[in-house]
């Protein structure tokens, strides 16, 4: 069993235009390409799934436009299936973002996710604390984008320190940091939130971290959820990476499908 808790779609009207738009981020702030590895529609995903081998797949949306949150989230409706689960997803700036965290609990959705940096908004702000406070109290699971962002320029808005301020007024056990806790900032990943109670995901880190330090975080941390970012990285691409680290045989079933069945209730 594969579980993929961290992936991308748009649907298939703006999936072009949304992949050349996060290229070019990338190609600005980098100056090199990226691939995408699906087209990022749900039938990409799905293709995908069935040659990578992976059972369900965990969409993250994100809304990014404060004035126009409702799209996102209908679309997160109607792509939910048995292969296919979608957290839904709330901007810290939008005006009746508490309000409109509880109204996606009535939906069915079990998640948000969170990205700062697209939404430009401090994980530790009074705005993103009210969101985080109400999915608490909602029994919501929300995922963060933490650390740097490949295609985004600084300041990050997400790390670890900030997102340990955060946990400060959080029970935290629900919050999921995607990469590892914070892309490209494992030091302090490793400084302020290994051992707390949050989880992590493994998206998009197999090309920038150091091996030994991740096998050292996966084992001090505990939990791991396996997540690719589809369509930015192939599952079997994680996983190869994953199997290479040397961890043992019960860390990696965790990692692969365990931690996420305990989220899912499967």
């Amino acid at each position: 069993m594969l579980i993929d808790f961290h992936t991308h779609i748009f649907p298939p009207r703006i999936a072009p235009r949304a992949v050349a738009s996060l290229k070019a981020g990338v190609k600005r702030e980098t100056g090199g390409d990226s691939v995408n590895y699906t087209d990022a529609t749900y039938d990409g995903l799905l293709r995908s799934m069935d040659e990578n081998g992976v059972d369900i797949s965990v969409v993250m949306p994100i809304v990014t436009n404060p004035e126009k949150p409702d799209g996102v989230n209908d679309y997160a409706k109607n792509v939910r299936n048995g292969r296919v689960v979608s957290f839904a997803s709330v901007h810290p700036m939008q005006k009746d973002a508490p309000d409109a965290v509880k109204r996606i609990r009535e939906y069915g959705f079990i998640g948000i996710k969170m990205h700062p940096e697209f939404q430009h908004c401090y994980i530790d702000s009074k705005e993103s604390m009210a969101v985080l406070k109400a999915a608490e109290r909602e029994g919501l699971y929300v995922t963060l984008h933490a650390g740097a962002d490949i295609g985004m320029p600084p300041p990050v808005h997400c790390t670890p320190k900030r997102l340990k301020n955060a946990l400060s007024e959080l029970k935290g056990d629900r919050i999921i940091a995607a990469h590892l806790g914070g892309w490209r900032q494992w030091d302090d990943v490793e400084e302020y939130l290994v051992g707390t109670p949050i989880y992590m995901d493994t998206a998009f880190i197999a090309d920038y971290i150091d091996p030994a330090q991740c096998a050292r975080i996966i084992k001090t941390h505990g939990r791991i959820l396996f997540g690719s970012d589809s369509p930015w990285e192939e599952p079997r691409y994680t996983l190869e990476f994953l199997m290479s680290l040397g961890l043992d045989g019960e860390i990696i079933e965790k990692i692969k499908h365990k931690n996420a069945e305990e989220i899912l209730g499967r």
